[in-house]
């Protein structure tokens, strides 16, 4: 007699293992160092694993931004001239105000500068304005450039900076350089104008004018 084998052994579903459920395996999919261990290891317990921290870079404060902006009034300050008297922002209010910024006294850029307010002082007076320098040079050195090149106006010395960094005064070449820069005040003492320009030191007259002549 012919045997006849069993089909039912011949099938493939029979000899294959169960297949693991979806839930079994994602739980085995799961990192494993994502939770502390609870196990223990002859007596030692395995240490949690936390993420690293990020951390913001640092950033750079050698360039101070602008605090004073057109519109605003600009804190007060008391500094003293060229002949060691104290001067208060306050005593010009009721008439325009040029305030200029500059690096240092006897500098090329800074004496054209100073010069060109001289030559156009007049202009300022007509305007009804007054003229303002201030760089952090100490009272003698302001007394001696005044005093040198004939400088009709009042200079200030803003000694550590102080009234600069108040006023956010920005520096040049990346903040080693003091910024020059020029505020127009009209007789409420709110700002009208701001201009920045280190390397056309005379401009800054001009440009005064032109904002002085429409207060």
């Amino acid at each position: 007699m012919a045997f006849t084998p069993a089909t039912a052994c011949c099938k493939p579903s029979l000899l294959l293992a169960p297949r693991a459920s979806s839930s079994s395996s994602r739980a085995r999919a799961q990192p494993l160092l994502c939770t502390p261990s609870t196990s223990t290891f002859r007596g030692l317990r395995a240490p949690p694993v936390t993420a690293p921290r990020w951390r913001r870079p640092a950033t750079s404060t050698a360039i101070v931004c602008g605090k004073v902006s057109k519109g605003s009034v600009p804190p007060n300050f008391t500094l003293k001239d060229q002949n060691g008297k104290p001067v208060s922002l306050n005593k010009f209010k009721g008439k325009p105000v040029v305030v200029y910024f500059y690096p240092a006294d006897e500098t090329p850029g800074c004496t054209k500068q100073a010069c060109a307010f001289r030559d156009s002082y007049e202009k300022f007076k007509k305007a009804g304005a007054e003229v303002i320098g201030i760089s952090g040079d100490d009272t003698a050195s302001h007394k001696s450039f005044a005093q040198k090149y004939k400088l009709p106006f009042t200079l200030l010395s803003d000694e550590g900076n102080k009234v600069r960094k108040e006023w956010g005064v920005p520096g040049d070449l990346f903040g080693t350089l003091p910024g020059r820069q020029t505020y127009v005040l009209d007789k409420n003492g709110v700002v009208q104008y701001i201009y920045n320009n280190q390397f056309q030191p005379e401009k800054h007259i001009g440009e005064t004018l032109k904002i002085l002549q429409g207060l």
